[in-house]
């Protein structure tokens, strides 16, 4: 189980180790935290009081610190892993579920033709689909798009990240996630 780090003000950061956090938690960087303790880590016997050491570790935590103004712009890394994800396993060609090892990375504009290779050129496409429209543009190659592609905000990207996300966690990060996006279907 991965902890969920989100800077002072709320946006998620990243996904850390349980032993991260008790860095943080150790180091009195966590502002706050949401949720119930979902790990319970105990250390030493303290030699004065007699007392053990303990930490309790909540799913999501909030660091101390300054939120820089160029955060909010970010635009998630686009990897083959997160682009399947939020097309949820679906070609965009024909319409058909299919395992990751089945699907590509489909350029709408090929990047021989000036295309480039972002989120909002990208969508998920089967081999036989992406084969069939090859080097050629959506008109050239009679094909059309049953959906439309979409930059993921950065509450998407961290469930497209693909771990496995905790109630508490999903329930946040699902708050902020558009109701355009394929992660509600």
């Amino acid at each position: 189980m991965d902890v969920l780090q989100l800077d002072v003000s709320g946006r998620p950061q990243a996904w850390i180790t349980p032993r991260e956090a008790a860095t943080l938690y150790a180091s009195n960087e966590i502002a706050w935290t949401l949720g119930e303790p979902v790990i319970v880590l105990r250390g030493g016997i303290q030699r004065v009081s007699g007392l053990q050491s303990r930490i309790d570790l909540h799913a999501i935590v909030a660091v101390r610190g300054s939120v820089p103004s160029r955060a909010w712009r970010q635009v998630p890394a686009l990897t083959n892993t997160k682009l399947f994800a939020r097309d949820r396993q679906v070609c965009a060609y024909c319409g058909h579920d299919f395992h990751a090892e089945d699907l590509t990375r489909e350029h709408i504009v090929p990047t021989s033709r000036g295309g480039n290779d972002s989120w909002m050129n990208c969508i998920t496409a089967c081999r036989a689909c992406n084969g069939r429209k090859g080097s050629r543009l959506l008109h050239e190659a009679h094909m059309e798009l049953l959906f439309l592609p979409y930059v993921p905000n950065l509450h998407e990207d961290m469930i497209l990240r693909g771990r496995r996300i905790l109630t508490d966690q999903m329930d946040f990060l699902m708050a902020s996630v558009p109701r355009h996006s394929r992660l509600h279907g």
